[in-house]
């Protein structure tokens, strides 16, 4: 069988390997220049399980009224991108009643882990460098009302066996040194040994040389323009290349699966988030931290790879806008600086910014769609590299007729009305 996969960032590059394991014929095409040159290209850098739970949670609706067009916010939700986000935000703010959010956290959590492990056993198979760090991560909050409100929440993550220690002030500090400046700052923490981080474009691509050498054909600068269907088939996609056929073809692309879905008819329940990072070469700053961390107060993630250290937060639901919004990039050059008040020595940062594919109920779509040939892999959200691996896994079961190792239903396109095709 032969297979087009539509995306090159992390989440179509781990399909093409699991595909190309199974000998089958693989070309993975992508309008940008190189492999994981869209989201996957400075994200969050987090690997976490613990993060399974989706934004769509109690208490959810009334923070984006709070910040609605306030630029500094954590989550900015501008007027303009409200008429085209109508159907997808009574979803999400539906899927944040109590039972639902824990329903959908249950759903994602064993992708979570089970997306780890295969990622760690690729990892070591093909004997990839992406400064992966096994050790956990840590939160960090403010005050005892923060830590109490988080622990009600990770209730749900208890149950399902995840791994949580609670630290108090002391604790966090002997975990994380770089933290003692700003020690007053926090209350206490909580450390979950099962998460991971590294650099998630590094591991995309040296995973996309291993296919190469398999025999994967990448097409970068390739522009999707359409499809043509015949009896319920994609028969050809028409490009910048002119017409590609195969036996089978994937959307992979992130929030541009929406797009392209909608050429072919099909209701996609994605959304465009921008996210934003900066990343900092370490350069001669001696207490650089090595521990993945979140900050609950600002609402960013500081991660360690190598002789780099990113930060990494923001939410702007602004549809397909990809204009830098500088005091969004402001705001995390200022949460640097003030964390970590004696890092001198570290370079101006790298800024970047993305589009997650958000769905409102904060699973990923993982499966067939009701065109005969078509599959789709997408709406990971702030999960992308955390559910990757496993996604891939499914969807090249699922390609194969294999038996899959979890249940597929709740990632399937036609778990809530109104996901189908017109």
């Amino acid at each position: 069988m032969s297979t087009i996969v539509i995306g090159a960032g992390v989440i179509g590059t781990t399909l093409a390997h699991e595909l190309s394991l199974r000998g089958e014929s693989v070309t993975v095409i992508d309008k940008n220049g190189a492999t994981a040159d869209g989201t996957s290209f400075a994200n969050g850098s987090l690997i976490t399980p613990s993060m399974s739970d989706p934004w769509a949670s109690p208490g959810i609706g009334a923070t984006l009224i709070k910040y609605l067009g306030k630029e500094t916010a954590p989550f900015l939700l501008r007027f303009g991108a409200l008429p085209s986000m109508l159907s997808w935000g009574m979803s999400f703010l539906h899927n944040s009643r109590e039972n639902l959010w824990r329903s959908n956290t249950r759903a994602v959590w064993p992708l979570a882990m089970f997306s780890r492990d295969i990622l760690e056993r690729i990892t070591a198979d093909l004997g990839l460098h992406y400064d992966l760090w096994k050790h956990g991560t840590l939160r960090v909050h403010e005050d005892k009302a923060s830590m109490q409100a988080a622990e009600a929440s990770l209730a749900v993550f208890r149950e399902l066996g995840c791994e949580i220690s609670v630290l108090d002030q002391a604790g966090c500090l002997d975990r994380e040194s770089a933290l003692r400046p700003i020690a007053s700052q926090i209350h206490g923490g909580f450390l979950f040994p099962g998460d991971r981080s590294g650099d998630c474009r590094m591991f995309t691509q040296q995973l996309s040389e291993i296919c190469a050498r398999r025999g994967v054909t990448f097409r970068f600068g390739c522009t999707v323009h359409g499809f043509t269907l015949e009896n319920n088939r994609v028969t050809g996609l028409r490009s910048s290349e002119g017409t590609l056929s195969a036996d089978r073809y994937v959307l992979a692309a992130g929030s541009e699966s929406l797009l392209l879905g909608r050429q072919l008819g099909l209701r996609l329940p994605v959304l465009p988030v921008k996210g934003y990072s900066a990343t900092f070469d370490i350069g001669s700053w001696n207490n650089a931290p090595n521990l993945p961390f979140v900050d609950n107060a600002r609402k960013v993630a500081v991660v360690r790879m190598g002789k780099r250290v990113r930060v990494a937060g923001s939410a702007e639901f602004a549809g397909f806008d990809m204009t830098d919004n500088p005091v969004r990039s402001g705001m995390l050059l200022s949460h640097f600086k003030a964390i970590f008040p004696e890092s001198e020595g570290v370079s101006a940062p790298q800024y970047w910014h993305g589009l997650r594919p958000m769905t409102p109920d904060g699973r990923p779509v993982i499966g067939r769609t009701p065109i005969d040939n078509l599959f789709v892999n997408t709406g990971h959200g702030p999960l992308g590299w955390t559910l990757a691996c496993g996604s891939a896994r499914l969807l090249a079961q699922m390609m194969s007729e294999e038996q899959t190792e979890l249940d597929v239903a709740p990632f399937g396109l036609t778990r809530n009305e109104g996901q189908t095709r017109r």
